[in-house]
Order: C-alpha cells, then structure tokens, then sequence
C-alpha cells in the first residue's frame, strides 16, 4: 500500500468560483487503530450538508479540511478491536461529522457506523444510500417510533413528507410506503413529481402553495406525521397547522428564527430533530445502531424493496467534479442524489 493519498479539501470558507474554494492536495493515509477501518474509496455521494459546511464559517485551517459523507469502499486495514468487518469487505457508510470525510482516496471509520454493501448493486447506487437513508431511518422508526414490519398498524395512518424528491426524501418516502402509511409528499414541478410518485408517493402537493388548503382538497383536515425536510421557519406555521392532535413532527433542517412551539400545545404534538450524527458525534453507546441500520437497508435493497436514489454519476473524484456537483446541489433543484465515482 502507498504511504500518501490524494483528497480534496479547503482552507477557508469560500464561494464555488473562487479557485481554492476547493482544491486536491496530497497527505499521508491514516491507520486504522482501535474500532476503525481503513477504506479505499470507489465511490461518493455529494448532499447539501457538503455545500454548508463549506459556504458557512469563519475558520481558516492549516490542513485541509477533507469533506465528504457517503461513501462505497473496500476494506484494506482493520483496527485491533474491529469484529464485524474483514479486509476486502466492500462496505457503505456515512461516516461522522467531526472526521475526515470521504472526498479522499482512502478514509479511516468506525465499524459501528459501517454496513456490508449490498450484493447485486452498483457501487454509484451503492454510495446513493447511507446518510440519506440513515436519516430517514432515524425520523421514521426511531423518532416517530413507526413499525417497519407492521404495515398493518400503521395502514390508517397518514404521514406529509416536505420535500419528497430530495435525497432524504426519496428515501423516506419508500420507507414510509413499505411501513403502510399513506404518503403524501411534496414536489412542485413536473418531475419532482413524477420521481417523488416513483418513488413510494401516493400523493403530492406543492409545497410553494398553501399546504394546509391542498390537503384539504384531497380530502384530509390533518395528518399523523409531518417529516420536514425543507425550510422549518417558512412553513412552521403551517406545520402546526396540518398535524393531527397527538402528531409527530421530525425536522432535518435547522430553524433561524425561533419556533412558537406554543403552537403545538392544544394538540399536545411532539416535536424531534433529526441528525444523523449525534450518535457519533456524542459517541453515544447507540452508535452501533447506524451499523445494524445499514445492514436492513442493504437487505431491503437487494430484495428490491426499495431502489436507490442516485440520479446523476460524474466520472471522477477530484476538484473539478467536486465543484460541478456543489454547484448541482447550490441550483436548489437537483433531485434524487449526486455520486462520484472513481
């Protein structure tokens, strides 16, 4: 193995066209101690958290800050306390947010955090799925507490996905459909639309309208559920409006402004973030669950319950391709998921 890598990384948070917003650098490949394996990377996904991390902040870094959250690789090192992965395994993951990400040749992470890539799959379709998938995960089974393998519990119930055409919302709408809700699913142009519909979605309505008066068209006064993917402060207040007395509400998005949670009072509605990296971040004992997840969801990939997301390959990991997908991801009308592959 060589003892130097190529990656992808910046030192100050900068706009796309600025020539060092991002850049490739070589440094040296890590080793893998304790829990960690050392992954040589095939192939990447790109998400809108790429973009924030590297528009917002004020730091300058003396070496390279390497982005980077979805990944397909090979195993090549193990840690001596890893027991659930061998040399050779190809893997998925999404890695954790205060460590090198995967816009590398090769990247150091946690087993815990790591599943066997399915069989049968692209490895672009493959690198589609962990953080996304994980997220709507954690929203729908942990944090709503809904029953996968139940659906007929949850076949009178129904859920209102903001942003169904994004890379979570693809996902959690599958999810959702395999659960037995009713999904209903938010998308305003044609082919949102029709991805979100192909994509487990019984309904849609346009989330650049009044949500609320939609619903009521299709025949429903509230809903069950609301997974908010999109713009917490623009459509709060409709949010409590549309949630069903003792509702769940999850949001991924961040608020700027605060939230009348008073709001939700008289219905006695829960309200739950959702990140997906508190368990590593907190190195909380749970961590071990993102590995178990993965697996599920590379199950239910290879028995073609669910399908993965990717939408657009670029060839190549590097700086240039790297900005042609930030810059995808800045239009705010990609669908589905960016994946770089090697």
């Amino acid at each position: 193995m060589p003892s130097r890598m190529k990656a992808v990384g910046f030192k100050k948070h900068l706009m796309l066209e600025e020539e060092e917003s991002l850049f490739n650098f070589e440094q040296a490949i890590p080793e893998a101690t304790g829990h960690d394996l050392l992954i040589k990377i095939e192939a990447i996904a790109v998400n809108p958290i790429d973009v924030s991390v590297r528009l917002n902040g004020t730091e300058t870094y003396e070496t390279p800050k390497v982005l980077g959250w979805d990944a397909c690789g090979i195993v090549v090192a193990a840690g001596s306390e890893v027991s659930l992965f061998e040399e050779d395994d190809l893997v998925f993951y999404a890695g954790a947010f205060d460590r090198p990400g995967s816009n590398a040749e090769y990247q150091l992470v946690d087993e815990r955090l790591v599943g066997h890539a399915p069989h049968g799959i692209d490895i672009a379709e493959i690198a589609a799925m962990p953080l996304t998938s994980l997220t709507a995960w954690e929203s729908l089974f942990e944090k709503m507490r809904l029953e996968l393998e139940e659906p007929s519990l949850n076949q009178d119930k129904t859920i209102l996905i903001i942003n169904g055409a994004g890379g979570v919302g693809s996902i959690a709408t599958q999810l959702a459909h395999l659960a037995g809700l009713h999904v209903i699913a938010t998308a305003s142009r044609p082919e949102t639309i029709a991805w979100t519909k192909g994509h487990g979605a019984d309904q849609t309505i346009n989330h650049r309208r009044s949500m609320p008066k939609q619903l009521h068209e299709l025949g429903y006064e509230n809903v069950d559920y609301i997974l908010g993917l999109n713009d917490i402060d623009g459509h709060w207040k409709e949010i409590a409006e549309m949630i069903k007395p003792n509702g769940r509400i999850v949001s991924i998005t961040r608020n700027e402004q605060p939230l009348d949670l008073g709001l939700l009072k008289s219905k006695s509605a829960e309200f739950m973030w959702e990140w997906m990296y508190t368990k590593s971040y907190y190195q909380l004992p749970e961590m071990i669950t993102q590995h178990e997840i993965l697996e599920k969801i590379a199950a239910l990939l290879e028995q073609g319950r669910i399908k993965s997301t990717a939408n657009q390959i670029i060839d190549g990991i590097n700086a240039e391709t790297l900005k042609a997908a930030h810059a995808l991801i800045e239009t705010n009308s990609s669908i589905g998921k960016i994946v770089l592959c090697k």
